[in-house]
């Protein structure tokens, strides 16, 4: 199924059921006394997170959601039906905005966390409701109030512990299919990862965690380029971001401390919280011999970073990687959005 993470679309609850206007059929009673009843609540519009979902596929083709009005009140005080409520599922993580104002309505973080976005209309009240002492034969009565419209601007950011960062072509899908049974595309051009791709990784002593391995970021993400936007929601939901560095140095400038502070700056300047986020550099491609030169001065450059070389492509060094991580998560703070 194609990986859609942001849709657009209308919601609007239910409208209530108008009240009803009747009369019993009683001698000496005016009119036979009223006994119009109330209209039903209109239905509501509520959003569930679904765990068997992974893509805003479904909301992307279907533009309008609207939950069923109530019914009208009926004679003999009967009250109308109460519309039905609209279930939408939804995958875990979806954010759900108010497009026109920009406000979060929800953020689903947990399986089957559910939330009402759009309540429903009260159903308005019958002429049995206004009878009184001074008026025994009311011919009056309430109508529903209208449902709510709104339109919504839904975002799917992907619940990962780890999230692989970096150039194009870095390694990070070659480094996923190393440390999980994760099969992302692989080839020697720039922007095989277009979506998110998740992989299940465990270390030597049974510890696991979920990494993402996020499409390739160039100079100029953070306004938009390239993917930009489209890759920097997914690494928010991230516990502890792992920069994976071509040692290289074949994408990008042929300085691999340059390459690194590029993809840093634009990190930090999509989200400030980013910069203070645990990191891990993943010197890759360490099994060619120009990526051990550059390694030296690359930790000359950062003596006080976590730098852990590896080679993806030949699984060299991936144990101590993966306990490094592990080690990172655990003492790692949990991520509020």
């Amino acid at each position: 199924m194609k990986f859609v993470d942001t849709a657009k679309f209308t919601i609007k609850s239910g409208k209530g059921g108008d009240g009803a206007v009747s009369f019993r059929h009683e001698l000496y009673v005016p009119n036979g006394g009223p006994n119009g009843g109330d209209g039903g609540d209109g239905g509501d519009i509520v959003f569930i997170a679904d765990e068997g979902k992974s893509s805003l596929l479904d909301l992307k083709v279907r533009h309008n959601y609207d939950a069923e009005n109530g019914f009208k009140g009926d004679i003999k005080n009967m009250h109308g039906k109460d519309g039905k409520d609209l279930i939408i599922r939804i995958p875990v993580g979806t954010v759900l905005f108010n497009n026109a104002n920009g406000e979060m309505l929800a953020d689903f973080k947990e399986q089957s966390q559910q939330e009402i976005i759009a309540k429903g209309g009260k159903g308005g009240r019958g002429n049995a409701r206004f009878a009184n002492s001074r008026n025994k034969a009311p011919t009056i009565f309430e109508a529903g109030d209208p449902g709510l419209e709104i339109e919504i601007r839904a975002e799917l950011k992907v619940l990962a512990d780890v999230g692989f960062v970096g150039l194009p072509n870095a390694g990070k899908s070659t480094l996923l299919r190393a440390i999980s049974n994760s099969k992302p595309e692989v080839a020697d051009y720039p922007f095989t990862t277009l979506t998110p791709q998740l992989g299940v990784c465990r270390d030597n002593d049974g510890r696991t965690f979920v990494a993402a391995d996020l499409p390739g970021l160039i100079a100029g993400a953070s306004l938009g380029k390239g993917l930009g936007h489209e890759f920097l929601r997914h690494i928010e939901r991230c516990r502890v971001v792992c920069h994976v560095v071509d040692m290289s140095g074949n994408y990008g400038t042929e300085n691999v401390i340059d390459n690194y502070n590029l993809i840093r700056k634009e990190l930090v300047e999509y989200n400030l919280n980013l910069d203070s986020r645990p990191e891990i550099i993943v010197a890759n491609k360490i099994d060619l011999e120009e990526a051990q030169i550059n390694l030296t001065y690359f930790q000359e450059a950062f003596p006080d970073k976590k730098i852990i070389p590896i080679s993806g492509l030949k699984k060299e060094n991936i144990d101590q990687l993966l306990r490094t991580i592990c080690d990172e998560l655990e003492v790692a703070p949990t991520i509020s959005l």
